[in-house]
């Protein structure tokens, strides 16, 4: 998994109003936590954005007044009317102890169903996985070009070496479902060769084979 710098200055005011303040000048208001002490500090609104409004996930070096240590974003707190970024907890972990942690899933490939007519179908678009640090992909990649029409790949269908997948077995990350056209299309086809078997059976009834005539 990638890393990525951040930086921040600790809180002296952990109030409301402090916050409000915060949020008036640019910054955003945050805590670590998860490691020997919680920390309150505040991280520039920008640098926050591109660790927020992205579909990846990353190992964040946080540096709070020189202070480092090994962090991942654990919970954000957005405005429902603005979208602003008003809160950010992070957790604070170590190279030998696991943690928990949502990775995006990324499809590869083109799948043989949605060639052939099916549409494709992606019901997670992140996975909950346990594990440490080293063995933290990017991303759970899953190659769905052999996938075909009515097939499924399930959270038990994925292994990632060192890894726990959190979600249930049974869950359908991604499959390919029979296109609605697709259907339809068959049913006219079925109708079409039910009624030329019907014209064609008609059409025998009302011209029977002439008896042939016997010399006499």
């Amino acid at each position: 998994m990638k890393t990525v710098s951040l930086s921040g200055s600790v809180r002296t005011n952990v109030g409301k109003k402090g916050a409000a303040n915060l949020r008036k000048n640019g910054s955003i208001p945050s805590v670590v936590y998860g490691g020997k002490d919680q920390i309150h500090f505040s991280i520039l609104e920008n640098e926050a954005k591109k660790i927020v409004f992205t579909p990846n996930v990353y190992l964040l070096e946080l540096d709070i007044d020189g202070e480092k240590r090994k962090v991942i974003l654990q919970e954000t707190q957005i405005h429902p009317v603005t979208d602003r970024i008003l809160h950010l907890d992070f957790l604070e972990i170590s190279d030998d102890k696991p943690f928990k942690i949502n990775l995006p899933v990324r499809l590869e490939g083109f799948s043989k169903g949605v060639r052939n007519g099916g549409n494709l179908r992606q019901n997670f678009r992140s996975l909950r996985v346990f594990g440490l640090a080293k063995d933290m992909p990017d991303a759970v990649e899953i190659d769905i070009t052999p996938i075909k029409i009515g097939d499924k790949v399930r959270v038990s269908d994925l292994t990632l070496s060192g890894l726990v997948f959190l979600d249930p077995e049974n869950a359908v990350v991604v499959g390919v479902q029979t296109a609605r056209a697709v259907i339809e299309e068959e049913e006219e086809e079925e109708e079409e060769e039910g009624a030329e078997g019907e014209a064609a059976e008609g059409s025998a009834e009302s011209n029977p084979p002439e008896e042939t005539k016997k010399d006499e």
